[in-house]
């Protein structure tokens, strides 16, 4: 592996840089990354750092060669058959320099303690197909989240990748399922999103009135467009959301906020369990799942190498299908983009 040069995406947040080299290259160690950032392998913008440093998105880190013996597989962790096969029907699109799939939810896009390979990245081998390198995650998606998921085939394909996304020269749409009706059902959410404080993934955003954002320095600007495509009642709506920031539970705290938190998200009242009511953390019961109900439906973004806008579609996961036919919800009777011109 040759040195190579990776930019912090938007959708990675702010974080320190140990976790971060972790996350996007599981195998190698801590120690390992404290050697080489007190040694200058690893930098950040061209400078040395510590471990404990911290990155944002846009700044570009260094990436020593990381030789092969760094790079075992964990004890026990081989990709098994099921999984090869499971990532592998997954894949929506793919030629020689991007491969796309639609991301199952529960899987998580990058490793973590105790999860061995079974991540995007770590099952990443099985979407070589007779490629000597395996491809990179360009974006990540929350765990629980599913849908359009986009590799790089090559370190030049990857960066230019990540710097449309970082630019925002991409459009994403997700779709969720949300608890009661938003009011209106069109238009534009401006709150801007801080870290509670809390530890690795169980971290929570909060949300900052956009009048107050000079009182809160660490609080990041975020904008979300919704579109309410259907509603049942008062009690439920379908939504198509586009972010036009990238930041960590962008579109989960932005539903929250608005009261309308999205089905499943027990993390930010969308638990029926525990949020009864009408509203805020509605319990739409029956046979609608209380898995997390938001998809990344669609993904438009330039072609790195053929120059050409492209759009890439991920079918619903089976447990929103199952709400979909419950309640005689068609995906073709709404438009596929919403917030077109």
């Amino acid at each position: 592996m040759s040195v190579q040069t990776v930019t912090v995406s938007e959708d990675e947040g702010e974080q320190r840089l140990d976790k971060w080299f972790r996350r996007r290259f599981p195998q190698v160690t801590q120690g390992a990354i404290e050697k080489m950032c007190r040694t200058g392998q690893i930098r950040v913008d061209g400078g040395r750092v510590k471990a404990s440093d911290r990155v944002e998105p846009g700044m570009s880190v260094r990436v020593p060669p990381l030789p092969e013996e760094q790079a075992p597989h964990p004890a026990g962790a081989r990709i098994t058959s099921a999984d090869i096969k499971m990532i592998q029907d997954a894949v929506i699109y793919k030629d020689e320099h991007i491969i796309v799939i639609n991301k199952p939810p529960g899987l998580p896009s990058q490793g973590g303690s105790g999860q061995g390979m079974r991540h995007v990245d770590g099952l990443a081998e099985a979407l070589m197909f007779g490629y000597k390198d395996k491809p990179k995650l360009v974006h990540r998606l929350d765990k629980d989240t599913s849908g359009v998921l986009m590799l790089a085939r090559t370190d030049r394909v990857a960066r230019a990748l990540s710097e449309s996304l970082r630019h925002r020269n991409a459009r994403k749409i997700y779709w969720a399922l949300v608890a009661g009706v938003p009011t209106p059902k069109k238009g534009t959410i401006k709150y801007g999103l801080m870290k509670t404080g809390g530890r690795g993934d169980g971290e929570k955003m909060v949300c900052v009135h956009p009048a107050k954002m000079s009182d809160f320095p660490l609080a990041k600007r975020a904008q979300t467009d919704y579109f309410v495509l259907w509603f049942l009642g008062n009690r439920m709506s379908w939504m198509a959301l586009e972010p036009v920031t990238g930041r960590t539970h962008q579109l989960r705290a932005h539903m929250a906020e608005m009261g309308h938190p999205i089905l499943g998200d027990g993390k930010y009242g969308g638990s029926g369990q525990e949020n009864l009511g009408d509203g805020w953390g509605a319990q739409v019961g029956g046979d609608v799942s209380r898995k997390m109900n938001l998809h990344a439906r669609q993904l438009t973004i330039e072609h790195p190498i053929l120059k050409k806008d492209m759009t890439f579609v991920a079918p619903l996961p089976d447990h929103m299908l199952r709400t979909f036919k419950l309640l005689d919800m068609k995906e073709n009777d709404v438009p596929a983009d919403p917030f077109g011109a």
